[in-house]
Parts: structure tokens; sequence; C-alpha cells
């Protein structure tokens, strides 16, 4: 089973290994949603959906749809 963004849980940091380009936003791409990066979940809205990240110092909020899609390694602490 592949690690996502939907999979993190609040506070736990990530490495992006991998995406499909055609399911993240251009937005995404623009604002640091890249392999290499490192992302972190922030929050989740009330109902779990969207989802609020630190993104290399961007703060992005996606759509679980659009966490699903995102491969990422968890850093341990």
């Amino acid at each position: 089973m592949q690690t996502t963004i939907h999979s993190l849980k609040k506070g736990e940091k990530a490495i992006i290994k991998d995406f499909d380009i055609d399911a993240v936003p251009l937005k995404l791409l623009e604002m640091g949603c890249l392999p290499g990066n490192q992302v972190e979940l922030l929050q989740i809205a009330p109902f779990g959906d969207p989802l609020y990240l630190n993104v290399n110092g961007s703060h992005v909020a996606i759509r679980i749809e659009t966490a699903r899609q995102i491969e990422v390694e968890k850093i341990k602490r």
C-alpha cells in the first residue's frame, strides 16, 4: 500500500515522491507541490475535507481526491 497525503495524521511530515501530473491542479504545482519537497499536514476540516498543508512554507488547502493522488514518504521523527 502506498502512502499518500490523505493517509498522514495531523502534524506528520513527509516528502513528496510521485503523483499523476493530470490529477494535480496546476496551481498546486506552482505553489511547490513537487517531488522532493516537504509537506506537513497542519489541519483537517471538520467534515474531513479539505486538508490544510504546509508545502515548503506555502500554506495550501487541497481536496481529499487530490490528496489521494500524491504519493509521499513519511519523515521519521
